[in-house]
């Protein structure tokens, strides 16, 4: 019996493997993140993220981190007095398709918080 495990071939093949998946993963961990490549910032995209907040505060969109709809009268209408206020103090530096864009935006939000604040 001793003669049959003498002559036995052990495979240790699978430790060099396992060495260089793990020198592999060390180095894969050192590497940075893929870089997101961001939008440039715009002026209707800024206003467009101030809306989709007063639409969340407004109970039509859920909180992306509670997954839920929530309503939040008194944060919809500080948001859209905020956006009222950057229309008036834009007035005149915006080009025709923003200045378009933003009364166009600002009157459907305001009239979805009528129909919210109507609901209350």
């Amino acid at each position: 019996m001793t003669d049959k495990i003498e002559n036995k071939k052990v495979d240790e093949s699978w430790k060099s493997k396992i060495d260089e998946e793990k020198k592999k993963t060390a180095a894969d961990s050192l590497k940075e993140p893929p870089v997101r490549e961001l939008p440039l910032p715009d002026f209707i995209g800024f206003i467009t993220t101030l809306a989709a907040q007063v639409m969340m505060t407004l109970g039509e969109i859920p909180n992306p981190v509670t997954n839920k709809k929530e309503t939040d009268l008194f944060q919809a209408k500080y948001l859209i007095d905020l956006i009222g206020l950057l229309k008036e103090k834009t007035k005149g530096n915006l080009s025709e398709a923003e200045q378009q864009n933003l009364e166009t935006i600002l009157a459907n939000l305001q009239i979805v918080y009528v129909k919210a604040s109507g609901k209350k």
